[in-house]
C-alpha cells in the first residue's frame, strides 16, 4: 500500500492524544498514520474516527510539539501492524511493540494486523484440557482450561501483581507438552516500579525465556494504552496459530485500559454511558477477550487471564460487570483474607470457572478431581453458615458438627486456599483430602463410598 500525504494546513485542533484534521482524503478506520510535527519528530498514530468533514487521529506519543501549522500527516493505507518472528520469546517490548530490552530488533518473518482476524464461529473448537497455574484456588477449585478466558477480579492494594508473576513463573502443561508452552505478559498502565518488578521477577525465575513481555507505563499516552493489549494478543496469536504453541496471555491491569478508553472517548466528545465510560466499552472489550480460543485443525491454543481492579471493590462496576458477561467465569480476590495475611486471598464462593468440567477428570487431571472440588466447596459453604450462626449464638451454642465445620472453614482458608509457595495439582489435591479429614464422614455427601475409602480412611474419624 502506498502512503498519502494530507495538506499541512489541514490540522484544525490538537486535544490530548487526538489530532483533528479536515477530511480531504478517503481514509479507513484504524488506518496507520505518521505524524511529523513542527519539531521534526515523527510519531505513530492511527485513524480513530472518520466522518464527512473530520478525521480524528490517535497519536501514540506525546503531542507536545505538534502545532496547527507545519505538521505533516501521512496515511499509510493499511492498519497498524506488528512484525513478528521466531525470536520473539525472551524479549521485552513497550506498549506499541518496540523493543526496549537493549537487544537487536526482531527478525521479522510476518507482519500481522494488531486488530487480529475474526475467528469464524464454525472454525472455533471448544476449549478443553487443563492448564496448571500453581494456585490451589484456581487449579483445584476453578480450573483454567486451554482456550478459555478467565479474568481475575482484584482491588486496589491487593496482591494481583504478585499473583500474576507467580502464575507466569509456575504455569505449566503436562511434561510431554512443556516445550510447546509460552506466556505473553502485558503490563498496562503500570508505574515504573511495577514494570521493573515484572521484568526483574520474570528474569529471576527464568520465566522470561518462554515469555513475551509488554510494558506500558503509566506515564505513556492513553492512546498507547489502548494498543498494548492488541500488540500483546497479536504476539500470542502468532505463537499459537502460526507456531503451534499453547499460549497463556496475562494482562494487568485492564482497569487502566478502560480508564484510557474513557479518557479518549471524552476527548472525542462522545456521549458517555454508565459512570462516564463509552457505551461501546462492552464491544471494545469483546474485541480483546474474544481473541482467546482454539481453531479447528490448528494445534495451538490461546488462553487469557486478564486482571482488573474493581473500583471501590464494587463487583457491579461497569468494568467487572461487562467483563463478566464476555468471559467464562471469574476469580475474585478478597480484602478481608488479605488483611488476615492469607495469600493468595482468593474468595472461593463467588469465584467460578464455567469451563472447568471440560478440563478435569479422568485422562486430564484425576478421576476424583471434580468430586473433591465439589465437596470442598459444599463444606466451605456450610462453614460460612456456621460462622453466621456463631456470630448470633456464640461458638458454645453450636452443635458439635457445626463446630467441626467452623474449624474446617479456618483451615480451608489458611492451609488449602492459602499457601505461600506454588503447588502442583497433586499437592493441592493432597491438601484438600487432608482438610476433609477434619469432618465427619457422614457429612461428606459429595463423595462416593469408594472415594472416602481410598482417600479418607482413618480410624480416628467416626461418623458422628
Amino acid at each position: 500500500m502506498y502512503a498519502r500525504l494530507i495538506a499541512e494546513d489541514a490540522v484544525t485542533q490538537v486535544e490530548g492524544p487526538l489530532l483533528f484534521l479536515r477530511r480531504t482524503l478517503d481514509v479507513g478506520y484504524n488506518e496507520a498514520v505518521e505524524v511529523e510535527g513542527s519539531d521534526g519528530i515523527t510519531r505513530l498514530g492511527r485513524v480513530a474516527t472518520v466522518d464527512e468533514n473530520i478525521i480524528v487521529v490517535e497519536v501514540l506519543d506525546e503531542t507536545a510539539g505538534v502545532a496547527l501549522s507545519g505538521t505533516r500527516v501521512r496515511f499509510k493505507g493499511e492498519p497498524l501492524q506488528f512484525q513478528v518472528g521466531h525470536g520473539i520469546l525472551d524479549r521485552v517490548f513497550n506498549g506499541v511493540g518496540q523493543v526496549i530490552d537493549g537487544g537487536a530488533p526482531i527478525a521479522a518473518e510476518q507482519k500481522l494486523s494488531i486488530d487480529g482476524l475474526p475467528i469464524k464461529p464454525i472454525a472455533r473448537e471448544a476449549p478443553r484440557d487443563f492448564l496448571e497455574t500453581g494456585i490451589t484456588a484456581i487449579d483445584l477449585m476453578n480450573s483454567l482450561v486451554r482456550g478459555q478466558k478467565l479474568p481475575l477480579f482484584s482491588g486496589g492494594g491487593l496482591p494481583h501483581d504478585q499473583i500474576a508473576v507467580s502464575i507466569a513463573a509456575n504455569a505449566r502443561l503436562p511434561a510431554a507438552e512443556s516445550q510447546e508452552f509460552a506466556i505473553v505478559f502485558a503490563g498496562i498502565g503500570v508505574p515504573h516500579e511495577t514494570a521493573e518488578y515484572f521484568q526483574r521477577e520474570m528474569e529471576r525465575s527464568g520465566a522470561l525465556e518462554r515469555t513475551v513481555l509488554f510494558l506500558n507505563l503509566a506515564s505513556d499516552s492513553s492512546a498507547q494504552r489502548l494498543l498494548t493489549p492488541r500488540y500483546a494478543l497479536t504476539a500470542a496469536e502468532y505463537l499459537a496459530f502460526h507456531e503451534g504453541k499453547h499460549v497463556l496471555v496475562i494482562m494487568s491491569d485492564m482497569t487502566n485500559y478502560c480508564e484510557a478508553l474513557r479518557e479518549v472517548s471524552a476527548s472525542r466528545g462522545e456521549v458517555p454511558s454508565r459512570k462516564g465510560y463509552p457505551g461501546y466499552m462492552y464491544s471494545d472489550l469483546a474485541t480483546l477477550f474474544e481473541r482467546a480460543g482454539r481453531i479447528r485443525g490448528l494445534p495451538g491454543t490461546l488462553t487469557q487471564l486478564p486482571i482488573l481492579t474493581m473500583p471501590n471493590d464494587d463487583i457491579g462496576h461497569p468494568i467487572p460487570d461487562l467483563s463478566g458477561y464476555i468471559t467464562e467465569g471469574q476469580i475474585v480476590l478478597d480484602r478481608d483474607l488479605h488483611r488476615r495475611g492469607i495469600y493468595p486471598p482468593v474468595k472461593v464462593l463467588p469465584s467460578l470457572s464455567r469451563l472447568m468440567k471440560d478440563g478435569i477428570g479422568e485422562g486430564m487431571t484425576h478421576p476424583d478431581h471434580a468430586a473433591l472440588a465439589a465437596q470442598l466447596y459444599a463444606a466451605y459453604a456450610r462453614a460460612q453458615q456456621a460462622r453466621v450462626l456463631s456470630s448470633v449464638v456464640g461458638e458454645e451454642g453450636l452443635t458439635l458438627v457445626d463446630r467441626k465445620f467452623l474449624q474446617f472453614g479456618n483451615h480451608f482458608e489458611t492451609s488449602i486456599v492459602g499457601h505461600a509457595n506454588p503447588r502442583t495439582l497433586e499437592d493441592s489435591m493432597a491438601a484438600g483430602w487432608q482438610g476433609l479429614k477434619q469432618l465427619p464422614i457422614g457429612e461428606l455427601h459429595r463423595l462416593s463410598d469408594a472415594q472416602i475409602e481410598e482417600h479418607l480412611a482413618n480410624p480416628e474419624i467416626t461418623g458422628d
